[in-house]
C-alpha cells in the first residue's frame, strides 16, 4: 500500500477518427509525466477515438483499430513508467461500451463502462454506447479509485455506489462541451458529489474544437473538504501535476498550479477563436475568406479568424454595390488595414445587371421587392464560392444568432459558408465582443493588439445595405427587445404570455415567435458554428420544418 501519489492531469486536444495521432498525443504526455515523476496520467473522456465520435464508433474497423493502438500503448507500461487511465470506445461481449481503461503493467489492469449516458442537447449516446452497470472502484497499486465518466458524476448515484464500495480518491474522465457559464456548473457539481462521499474529486476535461461544439478544458482536483487545489489551463493543452498523501482521514490534495478561467466576453471570444482555428486545420484548409462589408459582424468575424489563423491566411473581400456607402468602403479597408489582412474589391454591378437582363420577361410587370435584394446577396455568395473553389480556402459565413433566429439572411447568399463563427451569438454580444477584442488581445491570439475594429463600426446602424437609406431596424425590432424576446423563446423556452408578462407588447412576441419557427427551414441550411450558449441552432436545438402549431394554444 503506498501513502503518497503523483497525478498527471493530461489535457490533450484530440481529432476525432484520429486514433493512430491521438495515441501519439497520449504517448508524448507520459513521456512528459514520467520526467515529472508522475505514478498516473489521466486523460479525457473517448480520447482515444476523439469526442464525439458519433456513429463512426459503430463501424468495425474502426473498434478494431481502436484495440489495436489501445493495446499497443498498454504494453509500453511494462516499462515501469507511470500508468494512464485513458477513455475510449470498447467492445466486450459484443456490446460496446464508453469505457475507462487503466493500463499499467503492460497491459489493461481495470475497465470500467460509462452508466449514466446523456440524451439530451448536443448528446445522443445512447443511439451508440450500451450503459455499463454502477461501478466498482478500480484497484492501483493499493489505492481504490472510483473512476466515473462525464455524466456519471453529474447525479448522485454513480458516486453513492462508489463510495459505499470502498472508493478514496474520485477520478472524472470528461468531455464537457463549452457553454457560456458552464465551468462553475461542473465546479459546484464536483462540490455536490465531495460533500454527499466525503471524497476528494479529479475532474480532466478535453480541449479543442469538433465541429459544432468546443471543448474549453479547465481541469481541477478539489480535496474532500471541496477546496480546490488544482486547476489547468482553459482554452489550450494542458499538464496539471498533482501531488497526493494519505492523511488520518483520507486522501490529500496538495495545493499546485491554479490558473483562473477566463470568464464574460473573455471566454466567449476564446471559444470562437479555438473553434475556428480546429475547424479549419483539423480539415486542412489553407486558410479562410470573408466577406467584409463594413459592417460589425464580418469585422468581428474577421478579427477572431485573424486570432485563430494569423492574418496571412485570412482573405477579406468587399463586394460593393450601388448601395454600398462611401462608410462602409472606408470602414472595411481600415478594418482590413488594422488586421494585417488582403482586401479585394469585386463590385456585384455587372451581376446584378446581368441578372436583371436574364430575368426581365419572366418577372414581367412584377414591381421590385426583395427578390433583388436576395439577388444581390447571391451574387456576393456566388463570387465568394467561385474564390474558395479556385483558392481552396473555406468561406466563413458572418451572420449572428440574431438573424438567424428571424431569418433575416438570404439562402445561397450571405447564409454561404463551411462555417459560422457568430451563429450562436446574439447581435447585442456582437457589440460587446467588438469592443473587447478592442481593449484585450487573448492569450493565444495571432493578431495585432489595439483598435482593430474602427470605431465607426461599432456605433453605426447596422445595415444590410440592399436598398438606399436602409437599416436592419427597417424589418426587425430593436436588437436589445429582439435578443431578450429570442432567448425567452429560445433557450429558456418561455410561453407566449410569459413573455408579454415581461412587459412585451403581445402582438410583437407573437411576430417574434412566428419569424422564429418560420425560418427552420433556413437553419437547417446553414453551416456548422461553434456552440456559445445553452441551446445553439443545429445538433442542440431540433424543431420541425412542417410545422403548425404557432404557440398560442
Amino acid at each position: 500500500m503506498t501513502d503518497t501519489l503523483c497525478i498527471a492531469l493530461a489535457q490533450t486536444n484530440p481529432t476525432v477518427g484520429d486514433v493512430v495521432g491521438n495515441v501519439a498525443r497520449l504517448r508524448k504526455a507520459r513521456a512528459d509525466a514520467a520526467e515529472k515523476n508522475a505514478d498516473l496520467v489521466v486523460s479525457s473522456e473517448l480520447v482515444v477515438s476523439g469526442y464525439p465520435p458519433e456513429d463512426l464508433v459503430l463501424r468495425p474497423v474502426f473498434q478494431n483499430t481502436v484495440e489495436r493502438e489501445v493495446a499497443a500503448l498498454a504494453a509500453e507500461t511494462a516499462d515501469g513508467g507511470p500508468a494512464m487511465l485513458i477513455g475510449a470506445p470498447w467492445v466486450q461481449d459484443g456490446k460496446l461500451y464508453n469505457a475507462a481503461l487503466l493500463l499499467d503493467g503492460g497491459g489493461i489492469s481495470a475497465v470500467r463502462f460509462k452508466h449514466d449516458l446523456p440524451n439530451y442537447g448536443v448528446f445522443d449516446e445512447k443511439r451508440v454506447f450500451q450503459a455499463g452497470p454502477l461501478p466498482g472502484p478500480m484497484n492501483f497499486r493499493g489505492v481504490r479509485l472510483g473512476v466515473m465518466v462525464c455524466e456519471d458524476m453529474w447525479t448522485g448515484d454513480v458516486t453513492e455506489c462508489l463510495e459505499e464500495s470502498g472508493a478514496e480518491i474520485l477520478v472524472v474522465i470528461n468531455g464537457s462541451p463549452f457553454e457560456d457559464e458552464k465551468q462553475d456548473q461542473r465546479l459546484n457539481l464536483a462540490v455536490a458529489r465531495v460533500t454527499e462521499s466525503g471524497l476528494p474529486l479529479i475532474y480532466v476535461n478535453q480541449i479543442g474544437g469538433q465541429d459544432e461544439l468546443v471543448f474549453d478544458g479547465g481541469s481541477f482536483a478539489l480535496n474532500a473538504d471541496s477546496s480546490l487545489r488544482a486547476q489547468t489551463a482553459s482554452w489550450r493543452e494542458d499538464m496539471g501535476l498533482t501531488q497526493w498523501r494519505r492523511g488520518d482521514s483520507g486522501w490529500i490534495c496538495d495545493i499546485a498550479d491554479r490558473i483562473a478561467a477566463p470568464e464574460g466576453d473573455a471566454s466567449v471570444y476564446a471559444a470562437m477563436v479555438l473553434g475556428l482555428r480546429d475547424y479549419v486545420r483539423k480539415n486542412g484548409f489553407p486558410g479562410v475568406i470573408i466577406g467584409l462589408s463594413g459592417g460589425i459582424d464580418s469585422a468581428l468575424t474577421a478579427a477572431v479568424a485573424v486570432d485563430a489563423l494569423g492574418a496571412d491566411h485570412v482573405r477579406c473581400v468587399m463586394m460593393p454595390s450601388p448601395y454600398t456607402s462611401d462608410d462602409s468602403l472606408e470602414d472595411a479597408a481600415l478594418c482590413a488595414e488594422r488586421l494585417g489582412v488582403r482586401l479585394d474589391s469585386i463590385s456585384i454591378g455587372p451581376a446584378m445587371d446581368a441578372f436583371d437582363d436574364m430575368l426581365s420577361d419572366s418577372f414581367g410587370d412584377l414591381p421590385p421587392d426583395t427578390t433583388e435584394e436576395n439577388i444581390q446577396a447571391r451574387s456576393r455568395g456566388l463570387a465568394l464560392m467561385a474564390l474558395s473553389n479556385k483558392t481552396g480556402a473555406m468561406v466563413v459565413s458572418t451572420g449572428n444568432k440574431s438573424e438567424m433566429s428571424v431569418g433575416y439572411a438570404t439562402l445561397y447568399g450571405d447564409m454561404c459558408g463551411g462555417y459560422s463563427v457568430l451563429k450562436d451569438v446574439y447581435k447585442m454580444a456582437v457589440f460587446s465582443l467588438s469592443r473587447w477584442r478592442n481593449d484585450h488581445v487573448p492569450d493565444d491570439g495571432l493578431g495585432p493588439a489595439g483598435e482593430v475594429i474602427p470605431l465607426r463600426i461599432i456605433t453605426k446602424p447596422p445595415s444590410a445595405e440592399l436598398k438606399p437609406d436602409q437599416t436592419d431596424q427597417d424589418s426587425l425590432p430593436p436588437y436589445e427587445d429582439l435578443d431578450h424576446i429570442l432567448n425567452c423563446l429560445n433557450e429558456r423556452d418561455l410561453s407566449i404570455d410569459d413573455v408579454v408578462d415581461q412587459g412585451y407588447p403581445r402582438e410583437l412576441v407573437l411576430r417574434v415567435w412566428r419569424m422564429l419557427i418560420g425560418a427552420e427551414y433556413k437553419r437547417r441550411q446553414a453551416p456548422p458554428g461553434v456552440k456559445i450558449t445553452g441551446r445553439s441552432f443545429g445538433r442542440d436545438r431540433r424543431y420541425p420544418i412542417v410545422n403548425a402549431f404557432r404557440g398560442i394554444g
